[in-house]
């Protein structure tokens, strides 16, 4: 199964409302970040042991770990939690950016260092999260 076929049905196997909002947001994400790599982390260890939820991932860049190390990760991240979704915006080293430049104005939301975790999409700014993306991977490019 390719990875465009395990997002589908990952996305197809959430209850609804979340499985809608999801497809939008998918959708959404898309047209964001036209052309981006599409990922799909199916929330396993090495040792097929589950240590996340799933994650729909887009767009690419290197984690740079603090022995040197690196890896190509996603940008942006979408996964279903037990209450809603988590949208995550990952390689901003400034872990009070997000909260301090969208917590506000994006609505009915948690919004930590990397992730935006609402219950529904009726419940946020999408506009909002939308240039939230935006921003997080123009600094992720910048670095």
């Amino acid at each position: 199964m390719n990875v465009q076929q395990q997002t589908e049905e990952y996305i197809a196997s959430q209850p609804e409302p979340k499985r809608g909002d999801m497809q939008i947001l998918h959708r959404h994400i898309l047209q964001i970040l036209p052309g981006c790599k599409l990922w799909f982390e199916d929330g396993r260890n090495a040792e097929g042991r589950i240590v996340s939820n799933p994650n729909v991932g887009y767009g690419s860049y290197t984690i740079k770990y603090a022995n040197g190390t690196t890896r190509e990760f996603f940008q942006v991240g979408m996964s279903a939690n037990t209450t809603g979704i988590s949208i995550y915006i990952l390689g901003i080293k400034d872990k009070k950016y997000l909260p301090q430049t969208y917590g506000k104005e994006i609505g009915k939301a948690s919004v930590t260092g990397y992730c935006i975790k609402f219950n529904n999409l009726k419940d946020i700014n999408i506009d909002i999260l939308e240039v939230a993306i935006r921003d997080g991977v123009e600094i992720t490019n910048e670095n």
